[in-house]
């Protein structure tokens, strides 16, 4: 936007005259052009003698080379003519951001023209980049920066900011106008939240040479003198009274600064340091250590600090010290004699040894030595080092060599002692138990199908001490066992009788053994079993369907279903049936039923549910089919038998002051009515939830008024309820 020179030109006494041009924006093109300008000036009693226009700009040297010839225009005072035409023009390309440029000024002279630019204002800064060093976390430093305007024009500051992790600045009002020569101080803060270097930039905005002038942050944040101690407490255990054990203490500082250790104090006595030295300064990282010795002076606990005085520090460094005072150990072993009694030979038998340290110290077993044929020990880890009070046990055990009684010793050695702890060893080795059969094997010749033969063998314990019997066991088709009922116990000597049965099922020949499991020498005695059978072949039975379904069927009542046996091979005899259900029964069967060859007969279930939900059991015929008994599964479903009720309901009565209904009722045909309700009904309907099924009903109503008058009852109405 350019503003007219005919409205910047003024004219008076002394021939003052100004022109302005002011640009809104850019960079632009500014195109400046005084053409054809007439001046009205005065007249002759106000002429001067001449007017000088001069102007200040910048641009390159032809631009101004150019300005040059209309910097000055002068006036004639000869005023024959009040106009005279001044032609110039300059073209002035300009690519900047003008905010104000103001030139054109004349003065009364005459003399030449005059060129004056003026350059923008300067912002310095001293330092010119800050430096905090160190600075503890949690803590904050200040630094100082200088803020002057070294140019020749006033410069404003209009922005401040800073960057980094823990930069701040402070005292500093933004915007801030300095002229030429003042200058201000800004406060740059480093305050470190975490230990580490950090870098920043304090950058000022400005309208100077320099719009933007940067000043560079830095800091190492660094952690306070942190005093650590490896171990954080001393414990010695048992010491021996007389005795100065000691333990190394390692101090270190952890943190970013210097400490100092100026004290060092134990709480309670029988504790003393060696090898450190106060006043202790420690650089960050340095490590030392010393000494810390116990010195019991009687038996006990002895617990306490060891405290450091930190220079600086409002509290003490502690660190705990304990140690107790003990008297020499002592080694008891309880019992002191271990007797095994009777052992079979073959066997072993462990009795529990118990170790303990009565003493006041440590003591170490180093050694155990067992003398005596068939003694040992097991669960005994040596060395075995046993605190005071503490106990151990162990087992010993005796597995005799031969018959007859044995004797020993297990000897203890004590790491602390030359005496060493003796425990005494006795035991008697005997036969073991061992079970014979008489006879070792079974033969059932010949039976008869359908029947059974027993036969007996005889147990025998032939060794020197009692066994028992915890199993038998048959094995193959048709065998069966009785007579044994273990578990059964055998002393020496002792017998007992086992019977086996034998059925023969088919007219093979059948092998199959006894198995007797004790804890005899021969823990598994196995008598051998045979047979064979005679007679005609036997047929089989059989049930169809394999489950038999009596469908759903209501409480209380009965249903049936229809199942059929059928026989194959031979003839077969059905003697009985049977059902591991009481709702369940089997009729249409007349025992004993015979069912030749090839041929089927049928038979009923009835089922009879006591309660609602499905009921299933297992029916069973027995015969004498090979495969007797034969089964079925019969199984139907409990419903409950529905609830009726008898609604009501009858027309209102016509009478005045009407309260209620009453409702009576009358079972069958003859008998009297009953009153079933209780207060009086008020609407005129009612529900008989009580009542059976199968009966018939008859029913009447009566009106009653306020007064308690009641009248003639309505004619009957019959309900029959249906039977379940």
């Amino acid at each position: 936007m350019e503003k007219s020179p005919r409205q910047g030109l003024k004219s008076g006494v002394g021939g003052q005259f100004s022109l302005s041009w002011h640009v809104l924006s850019g960079p632009t093109a500014v195109n400046l052009k005084a053409a054809d300008y007439w001046s009205n000036f005065p007249r002759s009693s106000q002429r001067n003698t001449g007017v000088n226009f001069s102007f200040g700009v910048s641009g390159s040297p032809k631009e101004l080379r150019e300005l040059r010839k209309i910097s000055s225009m002068k006036r004639s005072p000869a005023g024959s003519n009040p106009r005279r035409i001044l032609l110039a023009a300059c073209t002035l390309a300009l690519s900047a951001f003008l905010v104000g440029c103001q030139g054109f000024s004349s003065t009364n002279q005459n003399s030449q023209n005059s060129q004056t630019p003026t350059s923008p204002g300067d912002l310095a800064v001293s330092p010119t980049s800050v430096t905090f060093g160190n600075v503890q976390v949690g803590t904050s430093q200040s630094e100082s920066v200088s803020l002057s305007n070294s140019g020749q024009s006033a410069v404003t500051l209009s922005q401040a900011t800073v960057s980094g992790s823990g930069f701040s600045i402070s005292g500093l009002s933004l915007p801030l106008t300095l002229s030429v020569g003042q200058s201000t101080t800004v406060n740059v803060i480093f305050n470190p939240a975490a230990t580490g270097s950090a870098s920043g930039t304090l950058t000022l905005v400005n309208d100077g040479s320099n719009s933007s002038v940067s000043v560079p942050l830095s800091g190492n944040a660094v952690a306070a003198g942190d005093l650590s101690g490896t171990p954080s407490s001393f414990s010695f255990g048992n010491v021996q009274i007389g005795t100065s054990p000691s333990q190394t203490e390692t101090l270190t500082n952890t943190g970013g600064e210097n400490l100092t250790i100026t004290q060092a104090v134990f709480t309670t006595p029988g504790f003393s340091y060696t090898g450190l030295t106060l006043p202790l300064t420690l650089a960050p990282g340095q490590v030392s250590t010393f000494g810390v010795v116990f010195t019991p002076t009687t038996a006990g606990a002895s617990n306490g600090l060891l405290s450091l005085t930190v220079s600086g520090s409002a509290t003490t460094f502690d660190m705990a010290v304990s140690g107790l005072g003990v008297t020499p150990a002592a080694l008891t072993a309880s019992p002191s004699t271990l007797s095994f009694g009777n052992v079979t030979l073959g066997l072993s038998q462990s009795l529990t040894e118990t170790v303990n340290n009565s003493g006041g110290e440590n003591l170490t077993i180093t050694q155990a030595t067992p003398t005596g044929s068939g003694f040992s020990y097991n669960g005994l880890t040596l060395p075995l080092t046993l605190v005071p009070g503490q106990s151990s046990t162990f087992s010993v055990a005796f597995a005799p060599l031969a018959a007859g009684s044995v004797s020993g010793t297990l000897s203890l050695t004590v790491s602390s002692s030359s005496t060493p702890v003796t425990v005494a060893l006795s035991g008697t080795g005997i036969a073991p138990a061992t079970l014979a059969a008489n006879p070792a094997s079974l033969a059932f010749s010949s039976v008869e199908l359908g029947k059974s033969q027993t036969q007996t063998t005889t147990i025998t314990n032939t060794g020197g001490v009692s066994a028992t019997i915890s199993q038998d066991t048959v094995a193959g088709a048709g065998f069966s066992l009785s007579g044994l009922n273990p578990p059964l116990a055998l002393a020496p000597g002792q017998s007992a009788t086992l019977s086996v049965t034998f059925t023969p099922q088919t007219l093979s020949s059948v092998s199959g053994s006894v198995a007797i499991a004790s804890d005899a020498s021969n823990s598994n005695l196995t008598v051998s079993l045979s047979g064979s059978a005679t007679g005609a072949p036997q047929g089989q039975l059989s049930v169809s369907p394999s489950t038999i379904n009596a469908g759903s069927v209501t409480v209380g009542q009965s249903g049936s279903a229809t199942g059929t046996l059928s026989a194959s091979g031979a003839s077969v005899t059905v003697s009985s049936a049977t059902v591991a259900s009481s709702e369940f029964t089997i009729t249409g069967l007349s025992f004993p039923v015979v069912i030749p060859a090839g041929q089927s007969t049928s038979f009923s279930v009835t089922f009879t549910p006591q309660s609602s939900g499905v009921a299933s059991a297992t029916a069973s015929f027995i015969s004498n089919a090979s495969n007797s008994p034969a089964s079925a599964t019969v199984t139907g479903t409990g419903v409950a038998a529905p609830v009726y009720s008898v609604s009501l309901s009858w027309n209102a009565s016509t009478s005045p002051n009407i309260s209620g209904y009453n409702v009576y009722r009358r079972t069958g045909t003859s008998g009297s009515f009953v009153k079933i309700n209780g207060a009086l009904v008020t609407p005129t309907n009612y529900l008989d939830t009580s009542v059976a099924d199968g009966q018939t009903y008859y029913y009447e109503t009566t009106a009653v008024n306020s007064s308690g008058e009641e009248s003639v009852p309505s004619a009957s109405v019959k309900a029959v309820i249906p039977a379940s």
